[in-house]
């Protein structure tokens, strides 16, 4: 077994890029760089050194079975696509399938938020049942967000970060037209959701703003990949 190396014996660089893909690898999760700053304490280092450690971790998995990803949350390691099928061998159990109507409330939510569980409904032509809107919750890949202010005043449901990071996308702009990601693509024309050719809407939805008047809006396009 090889004897450890004293840290006096690593050059800083290296140092701070080894502590980073510990704590990657050890979070079980996505690390901002604010986050990522905080484990050094007193001797923190800039976050452009710390952005270029991250850098230099993401050219040495070029050729390698991960990768470094960036997300909503922040960064993370994770396998590659290319290999994901083998390593999936590792659970015996098999990857969770969802109903077609869970995909198209959840495309609804995402596509058109922030919206309502009877707007959900007025395009889908049927009932949301409670137990999608409870596994979607549950799942944090949609909260409520505000009321609409009408009678009843009824939840407004939008995406969340969790939805962002579980799906590997930095934010709204990352989502694809529906047509590229196979399932989704059959939804798009029977839901009525925006064309691919429309121009990307800028923001996401302004979440105060729902909490503090219960507005509702639609986005007016599509959230193309980057």
């Amino acid at each position: 077994m090889c004897a450890p190396q004293g840290p006096d014996r690593v050059p800083a660089e290296e140092r701070i890029r080894n502590i980073l893909e510990a704590a990657l690898l050890a979070a079980g999760g996505p690390l901002s760089v604010e986050r990522m700053g905080e484990l050094f304490e007193e001797e923190r280092p800039d976050r452009r050194i710390i952005e270029a450690a991250l850098t230099g971790l993401a050219a040495e998995y070029a050729s390698r079975g991960i990768e470094l990803c960036q997300v909503a949350g922040g960064y993370r390691i994770q396998v590659r696509v290319e290999v994901a099928p083998w390593v999936a061998r590792l659970w015996e159990e098999r990857p969770a399938r969802y109903s077609r109507a869970l995909l198209e409330t959840l495309a609804l939510v995402a596509y058109r938020q922030p919206i309502t569980r009877g707007e959900i409904e007025d395009v889908r032509g049927v009932a949301v049942s409670t137990p999608i809107i409870r596994t979607l919750l549950e799942r944090e890949w949609v909260k409520v967000v505000g009321h609409r202010d009408v009678p009843g005043r009824p939840a407004l449901y939008a995406t969340t970060r969790q939805f962002l990071d579980y799906f590997g996308l930095r934010s709204l702009h990352d989502l694809p037209a529906l047509a590229e990601i196979g399932e989704f693509g059959v939804l798009a024309p029977e839901l009525d959701l925006p064309s691919p050719d429309q121009p990307r809407h800028e923001t996401p939805p302004d979440e105060s703003r729902y909490q503090a008047t219960g507005e509702a809006a639609t986005l007016p396009s599509p959230l193309r990949p980057h």
